[in-house]
C-alpha cells in the first residue's frame, strides 16, 4: 500500500511537471565536450532560439567533457525525467555502440529523441608541405608511400577520428597510415599545420579557415554532392566522384530527453526545437559556421530515432574492421 502511495505521488508530481513546463526552472543542454568546439557552439546558438521559442523559458548550457563524449550521455540518461536536462550530441551518438565495449547506456533505449539539429560536411586536408594537389595525386601518393604517413584526429569519437577510418576503409589504406590521436581538434590542427602529422579529416567549421588561409591542403569533401553553395568549397570534388561509391558523412547534431519524459513535456520541446530552427539569428549563425540546419522529417522524434540507428548500423562495422575500441 506504501510502495502504491508512492508510486501515486511521483506520477502526480511528473504530470503537475508536464502542465506547468518549463515553470521557473532552467533547461540545461549538457553538452559532452569542452566549451569553446563546434558542438558548444550549436548548444548556445540553439539554447539563445529555443529561449525565444517557448515563452517563460530559460536554457544554458552545460560543458560535461571527457571519454569520447560518454560521460555527459551518461549524465543525462540517468536525469531526472522531467525535460529540464537534455542531451546534445553530434555523430559521437552513433558511433559510441562501436567504439566502447562498456557503454554505460543504451542510445536507443535510455533516451527519448527529440529531433535533429543540423549537419556539418567534413573535408580532407593536408600538411602544406604534402606533394600531392589534387585528390588522385593524394590517393597515389598514400600508395607509393604506404606506411610512412600518418592521419591525426582529435580523440576517440571525435568527428576527425570517426572520418578518418571510414576514408581508410574506403581506399583500403588500413596499413598505409598511422593513426595519431590528439586531446583535441586545436593540437591536432595546430600539428598538421605545422607539418609534424600529414592528413586529418575534419568538419568544414574547423577547416575552412585553415584552407582559406592556406595553412593546409584541401582535397576533398565527404557529402555525396558538391557544396555547390560554399564558394570556397564548391570546387572540390566529392569522394564519391572519386570514385568511392556511396560514401557519404556529415557530422550531425541531435537533442535528447532522459527516458521516461512525459509525452506533454516532449511535445512542447520538439515544438520548440522546430521553431528554433527556422529563427532568423540562428539560421543565419549555423551558415557562418558552415552547417546545413535540418528542414526535412529527422525533426521529427521517431524519424530522428530511425536515422541514428541506420547511423549505429553504418559506423559500427567500420569501427569494427578498425580495431578501435575503449572499454
Amino acid at each position: 500500500m506504501k510502495r502504491l502511495l508512492v508510486l501515486a505521488v511521483a506520477a502526480t508530481a511528473i504530470l503537475a511537471n508536464a502542465q506547468t513546463f518549463p515553470g521557473t526552472k532552467p533547461v540545461t543542454f549538457v553538452v559532452p565536450f569542452a566549451a569553446g568546439g563546434p558542438t558548444d557552439r550549436v548548444a548556445r546558438d540553439l539554447a539563445e532560439a529555443m529561449r525565444k521559442a517557448i515563452p517563460g523559458s530559460n536554457f544554458v548550457v552545460e560543458n560535461v567533457n571527457g571519454a569520447g563524449g560518454t560521460i555527459g550521455a551518461a549524465k543525462v540518461a540517468r536525469a531526472a525525467p522531467d525535460g529540464h536536462t537534455l542531451l546534445l550530441h553530434h555523430i559521437g551518438m552513433a558511433a559510441a555502440p562501436g567504439l566502447y565495449r562498456k557503454l554505460p547506456y543504451k542510445v536507443l533505449d535510455d533516451f527519448e529523441f527529440l529531433g535533429m539539429i543540423n549537419e556539418v560536411p567534413m573535408t580532407i586536408i593536408g600538411k602544406p608541405q604534402l606533394p600531392a594537389n589534387n585528390y588522385r595525386d593524394l590517393e597515389n601518393y598514400i600508395k607509393a608511400n604506404s606506411g610512412k604517413l600518418n592521419i591525426a584526429h582529435a580523440g576517440l569519437g571525435s568527428a576527425s577520428h570517426l572520418c578518418g577510418l571510414m576514408w581508410q576503409a574506403a581506399i583500403n589504406a588500413k596499413e598505409a597510415m598511422t593513426t595519431i590521436p590528439f586531446s583535441g581538434t586545436a593540437p591536432a590542427m595546430n600539428a598538421l599545420v605545422g607539418g609534424q602529422v600529414d592528413m586529418m579529416c575534419d568538419q568544414t567549421t574547423n577547416t575552412t579557415g585553415q584552407i582559406e588561409s592556406g595553412r593546409v591542403k584541401a582535397y576533398a569533401v565527404t557529402t555525396t554532392k558538391p557544396l555547390s553553395g560554399n564558394k570556397l568549397l564548391k570546387d572540390y570534388p566529392t569522394l564519391q566522384e572519386m570514385g568511392l561509391k556511396g560514401f557519404d558523412l556529415t557530422i550531425w547534431h541531435g537533442l535528447y530527453a532522459p527516458k521516461g519524459t512525459p509525452p506533454a513535456v516532449l511535445a512542447q520541446l520538439n515544438a520548440g526545437l522546430k521553431a528554433a530552427l527556422k529563427d532568423a539569428d540562428f539560421l543565419k549563425k549555423e551558415d557562418a559556421l558552415g552547417a546545413v540546419v535540418v528542414t526535412d522529417r529527422r525533426v521529427e522524434p521517431a524519424a530522428h530515432k530511425a536515422f541514428v540507428s541506420a547511423e549505429i548500423n553504418k559506423l559500427k562495422p567500420v569501427i569494427d574492421a578498425a580495431g578501435k575500441y575503449a572499454d
